[in-house]
């Protein structure tokens, strides 16, 4: 429909003179019928349509939403701001439902900051064809018929009365559907009660406060100090080389598509043939922090780890790189995603200057990481751990991840709009992300044998998530944790030591292989690096340092 049809069909529409509490009550009434598609269906799975329960919960939990959503709006709505308001809201729940039902993603604090934070190549690749039919339903026909609407006017104090009259009103209304459907919406929220972050447009509002409100308190201006007894250990004085130490922070990889694995035609595929010639020790079982880049990138380089999770503690708090920058090292990080999130905070932080050959206006491919290191090693005379924070397989533009040779799987993918693709295309393009992870990181591996004359070198890699490729009707990540799929946090891990530097500090590889079966997470990578790297520290744990039972 072109502008002037829309002109046309405006003007062809009557117009409405009503009161601010009855536009509220009709666009309240609006996003419970129309805006919660998601939220009923999660609700009514399982139920019975022809019991009496049902319809008695679907009734109290309408009237409650209804209820809910009128108090939320009624408290800043005035007559010169109610449009403004509604036009937000309305604009809020048409996208959030839109990505909680082709994604399946729940929109609750974690998502709302991971949203916040997004870079505009990331959000241009959401932004899919797809959109506009939904927006139109959604968004472009309720705004028609706001745009009909004229409010009527009321004096101060007889508005002021009927506003806390309507809201008494709601209340009443909201307690008797809570009354209504209590016994089954309890136990909803009780199995299921990430179900309430499925509630439009409240749980966007919720959602975003909240998460303002914790970024708030947890950025402070200077951060608690962690490990401040950090220094070398006692064998630093035997040795007579420097360390080379390369973290690699993959995105996006998850464990059950790494290595050899089915595909989806059921053959037998291996995504990572260059790695597993470069004698890596793989970790079988690893978990991570969290399901999104957000959560998972703080809490896996914090002391308190996800078993002692506490947001506002770890964002501000020093992470394990200020520590090992206490302990003479120099720290770099490197970064091809979009920033380390506060975890390099002081320290140096690098962003490789773009290339044709790797770089398409846009984004980067990740060997872009690789530039310039053996000249940077060259000109370092003491300990260097770098810190590479790759692209890797961030969703959903899967096919921009790896240059043509590397498309070996096929069909694949060719869009960030994965509704117009099979599982199988998802999947194929997702390994071929992944084959160009093991290319990247056997390069890195490569670089590293260079340089072995001057320095003892290493290499780390663990993901700080995973992906849902479409089983159970999920896509991308950020799940909440309690409920999120194994493909969303089981990560893949991997070590690489030269023999110089499993010399020096008296690693027995043989044994680390065998611990590498193993579980283990994300909350072992503060205490293992400080283990490998000799650092000496009340803070390290031994029992979560991976390589403690193999360091003589």
């Amino acid at each position: 429909m072109n502008e002037s049809k829309l002109a046309v069909t405006a003007a062809r529409l009557p117009r409405f003179a009503w009161s601010q509490e009855t536009l509220l009550l009709i666009a309240s009434l609006w996003f419970t019928l129309a805006g919660n598609g998601v939220f009923w269906q999660a609700a009514l799975h399982g139920r019975d349509p022809a019991s009496l329960a049902t319809w008695r919960f679907l009734a109290g939990t309408g009237l409650l939403i209804t209820a809910l959503h009128f108090g939320l709006a009624a408290l800043p709505a005035f007559r010169r701001s109610i449009k403004p308001l509604l036009v937000l809201l309305l604009a809020l729940a048409a996208s959030a439902g839109f990505y909680m039902q082709k994604f399946g993603i729940y929109v609750d604090p974690d998502m709302l900051r991971n949203v916040l934070r997004t870079d505009p190549a990331e959000a241009r690749e959401l932004l899919t064809l797809d959109l506009l039919p939904h927006l139109t339903l959604y968004l472009a026909l309720p705004l028609l018929f706001l745009s009909r609407v004229d409010i009527r006017p009321r004096r101060l104090g007889k508005a002021l009365l009927v506003r806390g009259l309507s809201l008494a009103a709601a209340l009443v209304l909201g307690v008797a559907g809570l009354a209504l459907a209590y016994q089954d919406l309890a136990a909803l929220m009780r199995n299921q009660k990430e179900v309430r972050y499925l509630i439009t447009p409240g749980n966007v509002v919720y959602s975003l406060a909240r998460a303002l409100s914790q970024d708030a308190q947890a950025s402070p201006a200077v951060k608690k100090t962690i490990a401040p007894d950090a220094a070398p250990g006692a064998a630093w004085a035997r040795r007579d080389k420097p360390v080379l130490f390369v973290l690699v922070v993959g995105e996006t990889a998850r464990a059950a598509n790494w290595g050899p694995h089915p595909g989806p035609d059921g053959k037998l595929r291996d995504t990572t043939p260059e790695t597993a010639a470069q004698d890596v020790i793989g970790f079988t079982d690893v978990s991570s922090c969290g399901t999104n880049t957000e959560v998972s990138l703080p809490c896996m380089f914090s002391l308190q780890g996800r078993r002692h999770y506490d947001e506002a503690d770890i964002r501000g708090s020093e992470s394990l790189l200020q520590v090992l920058a206490r302990a003479g090292f120099r720290v770099i990080w490197r970064d091809n995603q979009s920033g380390c999130k506060g975890v390099c905070a002081g320290l140096e932080l690098q962003r490789p200057e773009p290339r044709p050959a790797l770089c398409d206006g846009e984004r980067c491919l990740d060997e872009i990481l690789l530039d310039g290191i053996p000249r940077l090693a060259a000109d370092q005379h003491g300990n260097l751990v770098l810190v590479l924070h790759q692209l890797g397989n961030h969703g959903p533009a899967y096919y921009k991840r790896y240059p043509e040779a590397f498309r070996r799987f096929g069909p694949g993918c060719d869009t960030a709009d994965l509704s117009q693709c099979s599982q199988a295309q998802i999947g194929n393009s997702y390994d071929n992300a992944l084959l160009y992870t093991d290319h990247f990181l056997a390069r890195t591996i490569d670089l590293l044998k260079a340089q072995e004359a001057r320095y003892d070198t290493a290499l780390l890699y663990v993901s700080d998530h995973g992906e849902s490729l479409g089983e159970n009707g999920l896509y991308l990540h950020g799940m909440p944790y309690a409920i999120a799929p194994r493909e969303q946090t089981r990560v893949p891990m991997l070590m690489w030591f030269s023999r110089g530097y499993a010399k020096s500090f008296g690693l027995d590889t043989a044994c680390l292989r065998r611990e590498a079966t193993k579980p283990a997470s994300h909350d072992n990578l503060f205490h293992t690096l400080l283990g490998l790297l000799d650092v000496s520290t009340q803070a390290r744990d031994p029992r979560l340092d991976l390589s403690a039972p193999c360091r003589s």
